[in-house]
């Protein structure tokens, strides 16, 4: 049979600012990890044709910028037509739209393969306004890595949704959203 419960939270919510604070280095077993191509985000073909016959930068924190902005510029949100949300970033790279999984498995596709590690977490998002409210569904967003500021976070799909915020989205994510898990 069924059997009902619910559960009720207490949640500080807290602003990711990565830009303002110092990192470390990655052991050698992390970097290999974040560094590392998967089925669905590979680290050589068809995404870094993208790069190709552009000049990216060599620092860690402007490659991310640069990486940040050209899969924005790729990239359309749209939820409207099928093939959405597989994390491929290969279809994403052919197709030019998608939602948040799209965009971020591209994003660390071109990030390891230019030697940026590179990793992805799901959550979902939560009201701005405080208390009660309803969850449309999960959201996710990508970080890199650099031994200044450690773990970066980017959230370019949310970037192209409210590109008045762009500049925000790279090193920062706002309070309104819980993290789920790390990885697929």
């Amino acid at each position: 049979g069924e059997v009902s419960f619910s559960v009720t939270y207490d949640v500080t919510r807290t602003e990711v600012k990565a830009l303002s604070k110092t990192g470390k280095e990655l052991d050698a077993t992390e970097r290999r990890m974040f560094l590392k191509p998967n089925r669905l985000v590979p680290t050589t073909g068809r995404p870094l044709e993208l790069l190709k016959d552009l000049n990216a930068p060599v620092g860690p924190l402007e490659l991310g910028r640069f990486l940040y902005d050209r899969v924005d510029t790729h990239m359309k949100y749209d939820k409207s037509r099928p093939g959405y949300g597989n994390g491929d970033s290969v279809w994403a790279c052919d197709s030019q739209f998608g939602n948040c999984t799209d965009f971020h498995s591209l994003f660390i596709s071109l990030a390891r393969a230019k030697g940026l590690p590179a990793r992805f977490e799901i959550g979902f998002p939560i009201p701005e306004s405080r208390g009660q409210g309803s969850i449309g569904g999960y959201h996710c967003w990508a970080f890199f890595h650099t031994g200044e500021h450690g773990w970066v976070p980017t959230d370019i799909s949310e970037a192209d949704k409210r590109p008045e915020l762009k500049d925000y989205y790279f090193g920062n994510l706002t309070e309104n959203r819980v993290a789920f898990s790390s990885g697929r």
